[in-house]
């Protein structure tokens, strides 16, 4: 097997597959101009015409009491800290409603587990939201936040799900798979559960057609072979989506875990600093991959909250389609040393323009809005990254 009959092999009109095997190969010896060309010519394939999207959305923590305590994150608190906090109906609506006076569509709602919060907490405030602010998809939790509905309210996770469906909740995003290889992600997240669970809730919530999303988050000691195996699960669920008749999941985002303030990061010290966390060009050697290894899913999403906009921008050359959201508030990552966890919609048509495409306004299920230049002195900016 030779990278470079690997690498023409998917320059052809239909491809085949990649295999978990050559994956691993490209990670370990394709250069990565090489790899980046072969990903943008596969996103020209999958994605045809010269358009990258992007979403006007805002991110609410309604919560940041937590029992799971998982080692990278610097958001969360025990349920009986003093920062702990779960915020009002009406503070959360006050936040939709700014969204939507700048022309958002989407509102990505996440928080902790929260012990505190019965399953009416939720389905109040969901159809509250969707009362108030009926053009705002409310795309809200995660998996683990869903099985921590659960344990409290005593129903499965699909009953969980059909009543905040039925409540408004118009999608559940991607959150909380970070490495989906159980050696990784017992080591990191004890409590939060195996990747099996994380696979089985978004598939009931595929089943019950809500919109989802898979998110990968790389640089926590994993080998090459376990971030395609985390790849490889998600393919094989898409698969099983597809066959059954559903959407799957709309996207695939990936992102450098962050090491700064939380006690996962403490580990990034003396001998261990070169194991930790991923360097950009890692980052970019990841996104290309994940554009070749993903045949089934359409839309590859640039991560600039932790890369920043450079490297976003270069993300779009790597196979990524999607530049995605302005985030307007974002706490979590934020939380864990990130600087910039918001975007104007300016800044976003900027880099894709620089990158030579055509900015496009999305909704959260990549159905196309009308799009309104902002600047058009972006034009005549200074020349793209190289």
């Amino acid at each position: 097997m030779v990278v470079s009959d690997i690498l023409r092999a998917q320059m052809a009109v239909e491809p085949s597959r990649i295999t978990v095997e050559e994956a691993i190969l490209l990670y370990e010896e394709a250069d990565l101009s090489d790899l980046m060309y072969v990903a943008s010519s596969r996103r020209s394939s999958i994605v045809p015409g010269n358009e990258v999207t992007y979403l006007v959305d805002r991110n609410i923590n309604y919560t940041n009491a937590c029992t799971i305590n998982c080692q990278f994150c610097s958001f969360y608190r025990p349920p009986d800290h003093t920062e702990a906090y779960t915020q009002t109906f009406q503070e959360i609506s006050a936040r939709v409603t700014e969204l939507e006076e700048i022309g958002g569509s989407r509102i990505l709602m996440q928080g902790g587990v929260n012990p505190d919060l019965e399953l009416s907490w939720y389905t109040e405030m969901l159809s509250n939201l969707h009362q108030s602010h009926p053009n705002i998809h409310l795309d809200c939790f995660s998996p683990i936040e869903i099985e921590g509905i659960a344990e409290v309210c005593g129903l499965s996770t699909k009953e969980v799900l059909t009543k905040l469906r039925d409540s408004g909740m118009h999608g559940l995003p991607g959150g909380g798979a970070e490495m989906l290889v159980d050696d990784v992600r017992l080591d990191i997240s004890p409590k939060k559960g195996s990747s099996s669970n994380w696979i089985r809730v978004m598939r009931e919530a595929q089943e019950l057609g809500l919109i989802t999303s898979a998110t990968n988050v790389i640089g926590f000691g994993e080998d090459f072979s376990d971030r395609v195996k985390h790849m490889d699960l998600i393919r094989n669920a898409q698969d099983d989506a597809i066959a059954s008749g559903n959407v799957g999941f709309t996207s695939f985002i990936s992102w450098p875990v962050q090491l700064e303030n939380n006690a996962f990061g403490s580990r990034n010290r003396g001998t261990n600093r070169t194991k930790l966390g991923a360097t950009s060009s890692e980052y970019l050697r990841h996104v290309a991959i994940s554009r070749i290894f993903f045949d089934n899913i359409i839309h590859i999403q640039a991560s600039w909250p932790t890369m920043g906009m450079e490297i976003a921008q270069l993300a779009l050359a790597a196979g990524a389609d999607d530049a995605g959201s302005t985030m307007m508030e974002e706490n979590v990552v934020s939380a864990s040393g990130t600087s910039k966890t918001k975007a104007s919609e300016n800044e976003l048509q900027r880099i894709i323009l620089r990158s030579g495409y055509q900015p496009r306004k999305r909704d959260s299920e990549y159905n196309l809005l009308e799009t309104e230049l902002i600047d058009e002195g972006i034009l005549q900016s200074p020349p793209p990254v190289q």
